[in-house]
């Protein structure tokens, strides 16, 4: 079987497998957030909390207990790590470095899973599992929460109230992310992933020196690393380890795990709202965007060119022979087009176009089909943009789902969609006009201009991959990256609420001859151009000057 064939049959074989769990999952989703009961361990965490899991909450309300939250879950984190020296199972590790500990708290806790560190050389047991591996489920559930509120305002009239942050939260962990997570720690430990609590041994000689491994819960974390679209891996090489990712069965079911809360959330809005076809738009709007991109890479990965490369059977530097150039690029796609950041081959090291192909995949917003929540939050607000530019295109006030897409709507959307990018190109301006950064730069001109475009990119969008090549261990970068995912992640959210609020409080608008039919094919058209023209106007000048430069003159 050569290369191609079986980069395709894996990508066909991932497909049935999302769809088979589409249904079922969409639809449980759907019944866990409209349920009005509480699970006794549920009531519990309430009553630690101290909060009412039955009040409803108007969108400030809501937006108050999302900052609390994730607020206290930075402190908390930051003081984990700059305690670790004191704590027991630190396996020796020194407390982290102030300007590391904040990068990391705000990386995890804003779903990114940036890392500027080797985590088998800096993280003992207790930041692992206690601080990183808690914010991976917090995290998410948190997308999930917000998305959720979205959808209950396109879905309620005449109320202010999206629901309750705390409901939404604790149940996101104990209904979705847990159970799932359980059954694919699982899997990857009966594949050969490792969990154990072991401390630091020698396993043998490596060029001339001894090779140290540490051990640790590296199933459990690998598994809502990839459910929770977090990213962070236990070790250094993230999913290129075989400690994480064993065998090509195990990459291909991590690609399916990072895939299938995103895909089946639009499922769960199409039922809330109260029309499964609306729900396939969004889906088939997702899904092309993915399909898309993944054969793009392909193509790019494998059109080798040189005896190497074709005896290779394409472009291996920077993969794993275990997965090879197909499964890589399905990896890097998903992956990129998630919030997810995991990676089992180094981006830095795909053809110039490959490496622009994983960057524009975080360009467009992380919604095709994005991060838990966020992806298709993100993507509701481009179907906001896409019926208001349809609504200029033929005179009518803009309607999405019963609701009108007035002036306050749309310049909620509209700053929503200007926020990440405003991030990506003054911290990326900056970087390159000050004198100290560049000296973090492996490379000089075009790939060396696109390891620090990507890694703002990459923080500010919370994906939290790298394209490696760039030492991001540095007070700037640590700094302004921290600062860059903080911002990405919060910012928005207040104009999703916001947003959310405002359509809650109309009436529905009843259907006429004149209303766009966004369940239509014709709407995802529509949908995937304005996605695609969108961002390709606010990014392209930046991926003519990196990937786009090198890509052409190779």
């Amino acid at each position: 079987m050569g290369p191609v064939l079986a980069g395709v049959l894996q990508l066909l074989a991932l497909i049935t497998a999302l769809a088979l769990a589409y249904v079922p999952l969409g639809d449980y989703m759907a019944k866990v957030y409209s349920s009005d009961k509480h699970w006794r361990a549920e009531k519990w965490i309430y009553k630690g909390i101290g909060a009412n899991p039955d009040a409803g909450m108007r969108w400030p309300a809501y937006l108050r207990g999302v900052l609390a939250f994730s607020a206290v879950s930075v402190l908390f984190l930051y003081l984990l790590q700059r305690l670790q020296g004191h704590l027991s199972g630190s396996l020796g590790f020194k407390a982290i470095e102030p300007d590391q500990a904040f990068n990391t708290a705000a990386s995890f806790v804003t779903n990114t899973n940036w890392q500027s560190y080797y985590g088998e050389q800096a993280m003992g047991h207790v930041v692992q599992t206690a601080g990183l591996a808690v914010q991976n489920f917090v995290s998410a559930a948190v997308g999930i929460a917000v998305a959720v509120a979205l959808v209950r305002g396109f879905a309620r009239s005449r109320t202010g109230e999206l629901g309750n942050f705390w409901s939404d939260l604790v149940r996101g962990v104990t209904r979705i992310l847990l159970p799932l997570s359980v059954v694919a720690a699982i899997v990857l430990v009966a594949c050969g992933a490792i969990q154990n609590f072991s401390g630091i041994h020698e396993v043998g000689q490596f060029m001339g020196g001894h090779q140290q491994w540490n051990g640790g819960a590296v199933a459990s974390q690998e598994a809502i690393k990839e459910v929770g679209t977090n990213g962070g891996g236990y070790f250094n090489a993230n999913s290129a380890h075989p400690f994480e990712n064993p065998t090509p069965f195990t990459n291909l079911f991590e690609i399916f795990l990072l895939l299938v809360i995103p895909f089946a959330l639009t499922r769960t809005f199409g039922v809330m709202v109260g029309s499964v076809r609306q729900g396939y738009a969004i889906l088939a709007t997702m899904a092309t965007i993915w399909v898309g991109f993944v054969a793009l890479m392909m193509w790019t990965e494998f059109a080798h060119h040189g005896p190497a490369l074709q005896l290779a059977g394409g472009a291996m530097e920077g993969k794993e022979v275990r997965f090879g150039v197909g499964s890589s690029s399905i990896f890097a796609v998903s992956t990129t087009l998630t919030s997810t950041g995991a990676v089992d081959s180094f981006h830095s090291s795909f053809t110039g176009l490959g490496g622009g192909i994983t960057m524009l995949g975080m360009m467009l917003g992380e919604i095709a089909p994005g991060g838990t929540g966020s992806g298709l939050y993100g993507m509701l607000i481009m179907a906001v943009i896409a019926v208001f530019i349809a609504g200029l295109m033929v005179g009518r006030t803009p309607e999405y789902l019963g609701k009108k897409i007035g002036t306050r709507e749309i310049k909620l959307a509209a700053c929503y969609i200007l926020i990440t990018p405003a991030l990506v190109l003054v911290f990326t301006a900056a970087a390159m006009a000050l004198p100290t950064p560049g000296n973090s730069m492996t490379n000089n001109g075009a790939h060396g201009f696109s390891e620090i475009l990507y890694a703002y990119t990459s923080a500010s969008n919370n994906n939290g991959s790298a394209f490696a090549g760039l030492n991001a261990d540095t007070q700037w970068f640590n700094s302004t990256l921290g600062l860059a995912m903080v911002l990405g992640r919060f910012l928005p959210m207040v104009f999703v609420l916001a947003l959310a609020g405002s359509l809650a409080e109309q009436k529905p608008v009843p259907v006429t001859a004149g209303t766009l039919r966004t369940e239509k094919p014709l709407f995802t058209g529509l949908l995937v151009g304005a996605i695609l023209i969108i961002t390709g106007l606010t990014y392209f000048p930046a991926l003519a000057l990196g990937p786009l430069a090198e890509g052409l003159a190779s």
